[in-house]
């Protein structure tokens, strides 16, 4: 058998295009053809079968059609950090490159363009002393290359992104950070990182560290932090983590200057697995978007305790998350209202993510922004949105106002169900608003109305200036709409209505004709959107 540089385990790409990455998973001959063949599974799963040929199977793929065999001639082992340098800020543009670069003329066709200054921006990045960050991604980086030859080539080097090549073995990693004294960032995702640490030195220098889609889990991670003790950022996303496995027995320690954790697009489905990362000292920001969760709460007396069992560190002062700011629970799949309200226990928290939840989709059942703020008596950033003085205020007075409307009960139940309500009814001094069974009276009737905002915004309506009417809380969707026909002298249309709110992307839809504007919580000066009903 011809003998070839792959070895099993080993990750390489297809000879000529570095963003091909795979594993060699078979080296030998393959039944009814000559020679030597690699068996690769690669990581894009888009090839030609399992591992399995003609009925023979020679190696397993993680996939259908994520394998197939290639002639060794046809992959590649990878270049050094410092050839992969010099191939992305040394070397001349490359056809594919140069076939981007252009604009649409007015015919449509393509006009080559050349960038204003290309030339001292390629000469500047080609001095390689004064580069303070390198991106490498997916060049097919599978070494550092020699040693000292980074040191003296690149001893300004701040940030450096791996993303996508071949390295696999910790030693390397470590080599590279030793190697480059001012390293404080290093992104290795998309590396298919080797689950045996060994090798890996103190690194003090590493700040920021990224480790998406690497194939790390919390237990290796256990294992990493003692090389990384001055990490300030740590991103895991897309390693289909699912459980936090702490060395002490319930709690995550170490990591004592950790701001950011970043726990995206994992697999994490029990909120008790992100409470042992509640005592970390320095953590601000949490990122859990696109997991699994459905409820979360904070710890109460007795589950602090517990949490504190065994942490070397734990004082009687410390609060779990006592220091977290950022809270991203983005695309997950929370549904309670107790979830919601748990928020505000969080001693510090101001920005919250709650986006893609049920709960926070009125389209499904959930509520909307002005009630989402309403409840978060601390939050000041909500969905990536800032919010105003002004906002806060207006949607604290339409929930109060809401309840008001829709809740009859005893002060415990509105309380249990509404634990904000008493504390904004009294701080807004809205009183009571109870109809006598007589004749309303005129001042009463001012007193209940509502100024909104009519806008038509169906293109079959056609242009119309904006209305502003006053209407009386208690007007229903399905009223409305037969006014703004009126007010807008629209004959045989079906409309619907939209209600715009400040800081949410999208409208929300008023479907509902027999609910009025004080049930769905319709302020004053609020803006309702007119359109015409789509035939189906």
């Amino acid at each position: 058998m011809q003998e070839t540089e792959f070895n099993p385990g080993q990750r390489v790409n297809s000879a000529g295009d570095p963003r091909r990455i795979g594993s060699v998973r078979y080296i030998g001959p393959v039944q009814g053809y000559s020679g030597t063949w690699v068996g690769v599974d690669w990581d894009n799963g888009d090839s030609k079968h399992d591992g399995s040929i003609n009925g023979v199977r020679y190696f397993q793929a993680n996939s259908q059609r994520s394998g197939s065999f290639v002639r060794p001639q046809n992959l590649s082992s990878g270049i050094s950090l410092l050839e992969a340098l010099q191939l992305r800020y040394r070397g001349d543009s490359t056809k594919e490159e140069e076939d981007e670069m252009y604009v649409l003329s007015a015919s449509n066709k393509r006009v080559s363009i050349q960038l204003v200054g290309k030339d001292k921006i390629q000469d500047k990045l080609s001095r390689f002393e004064e580069l303070t960050g390198a991106s490498l991604s997916f060049l097919g980086v599978s070494s550092p290359g020699v040693a000292c030859d980074l040191t003296t080539s690149l001893p300004n080097l701040k940030e450096l992104d791996l993303t996508g090549n071949l390295l696999s073995d910790w030693k390397d990693v470590g080599t590279i950070c030793k190697e480059l004294p001012n390293l404080a960032a290093l992104n290795l995702s998309y590396n298919a990182m080797a689950q045996d640490i060994v090798g890996l030195p103190q690194l003090k220098n590493i700040r920021v560290l990224v480790l998406n889609c690497t194939g790390i889990n919390w237990e290796k991670l256990e294992i990493l932090k003692h090389s990384f003790p001055e990490l300030e950022e740590l991103h895991l996303m897309g390693n289909n983590i699912s459980i936090i496995q702490p060395q002490s027995p319930l709690t995550v320690q170490g990591f004592d200057s950790l701001r950011l954790l970043n726990l995206e697009d994992n697999c994490i489905a029990d909120w008790n697995e992100i409470l042992k990362l509640s005592l970390l000292r320095s953590l601000e920001q949490l990122h859990l978007n696109k997991n699994k969760l459905n409820h979360i709460f904070y710890p109460d007396d007795d589950k602090i305790h517990e949490l504190a069992r065994g942490c070397e560190l734990y004082e009687k002062s410390d609060k779990p998350f006592q220091y977290l700011r950022c809270l991203l629970l983005g695309g997950n799949n929370i549904e309670d209202l107790v979830s919601i309200d748990s928020l505000n226990l969080f001693p510090n928290l101001v920005d919250v993510r709650l986006s893609e939840n049920p709960i926070a989709d009125p389209g499904s059942g959930g509520i909307p922004r002005f009630v989402l703020i309403a409840r978060l008596a601390k939050v000041e950033i909500l969905n990536g949105s800032e919010i105003s003085r002004r906002e806060r205020k207006d949607s604290e007075i339409r929930y109060v106002r809401l309840v008001m409307s829709k809740l009859q009960g005893n002060s415990e139940d509105i309380q249990r169900l509404h634990p904000r309500f008493a504390e904004l009814k009294n701080f807004y001094g809205i009183e009571d608003e109870k109809l006598s069974s007589g004749a309303v009276g005129p001042q009463k009737m001012a007193s209940g109305l509502l100024s909104i905002t009519l806008k038509c915004v169906g293109a079959s309506i056609g242009e119309k200036p904006p209305l502003t009417k006053k209407l009386p809380g208690t007007t229903t969707v399905g009223k409305l709409k037969i006014l703004c026909e009126s007010f807008f002298k629209l004959k045989s249309m079906k409309l619907k209505l939209f209600l715009e709110e400040e800081g949410s992307p999208l409208p929300l839809l008023l479907d509902d004709d027999m609910a009025s504007l004080m049930d769905l919580g319709v302020g004053n000066k609020s803006t309702i959107l007119v359109d015409e009903e789509s035939c189906q």
